[in-house]
C-alpha cells in the first residue's frame, strides 16, 4: 500500500532535519557562506539559523512568504529567478558556498525530475571542494558524488552529495 501524503511529509521532514544536522557537523571547520534555495515558509532556514547561528545564510527566492520569526535579513536575501540569481551568485562569491540547501520541487516527482536536471548544472558551480548539497530531490551533477544518509534520513526523500574536488 503507498504512503500517505502526510506520511510522505513527515518522511521528507524528518529526512532533512537529520541530513542538514549531519551537513552542519561535517562543514563545521570549513569556511565558506551556507545558501538556502527556496524560502518557503522558513522552516528550514530557522533550523540552519538554530543549528549554525555564526554562519552567513544567503536565501534565494522568487517572494518572500515566510513566517516573520523565519525570515533572513534583506542583505542575505536574493530574490529572482534561480535561473538568474544563482549565476549571480556565482560572480559574487565564487566557489565558495560549504552547504548549500534545496527544497524547490512541487508535488510532481516528473516535474521535480525536469526541474531538477535544469537547475543542477547552475548550483554545481557555487559548491566549494569539501562542500556538501542537500537536497529534498535527486539531482544531476557531474563533479559532486552522492554520499550515505545519516541515521534517520529516510531514503529516497533526501539527497546529500559532496564536492571532492
Amino acid at each position: 500500500m503507498q504512503q500517505s501524503r502526510l506520511d510522505l511529509f513527515v518522511d521528507r521532514m524528518v529526512s532533512q532535519r537529520a541530513c542538514l544536522d549531519h551537513a552542519a557537523g561535517a562543514i563545521a571547520d570549513m569556511d565558506g557562506p551556507v545558501f538556502e534555495l527556496g524560502l518557503g515558509n522558513g522552516r528550514t532556514y530557522h533550523h540552519m539559523r538554530h543549528i549554525m547561528p555564526d554562519r552567513d545564510i544567503y536565501v534565494f527566492e522568487r517572494a518572500i512568504a515566510s513566517h516573520p520569526d523565519s525570515t533572513p535579513p534583506d542583505d542575505m536575501v536574493l530574490l529572482g529567478d534561480v535561473f538568474d540569481t544563482l549565476p549571480q551568485a556565482l560572480e559574487r562569491f565564487g566557489r565558495a558556498a560549504v552547504l548549500i540547501h534545496a527544497d524547490l520541487g512541487g508535488h510532481n516527482r516528473e516535474k521535480n525530475d525536469i526541474f531538477a536536471r535544469k537547475v543542477s548544472p547552475v548550483i554545481e558551480p557555487l559548491l566549494a571542494v569539501g562542500g556538501l548539497m542537500v537536497s529534498s530531490d535527486k539531482m544531476y551533477f557531474d563533479a559532486l558524488v552522492e554520499q550515505p544518509l545519516p541515521e534517520g534520513a529516510v531514503p529516497g526523500r533526501c539527497f546529500i552529495y559532496r564536492r571532492a574536488n
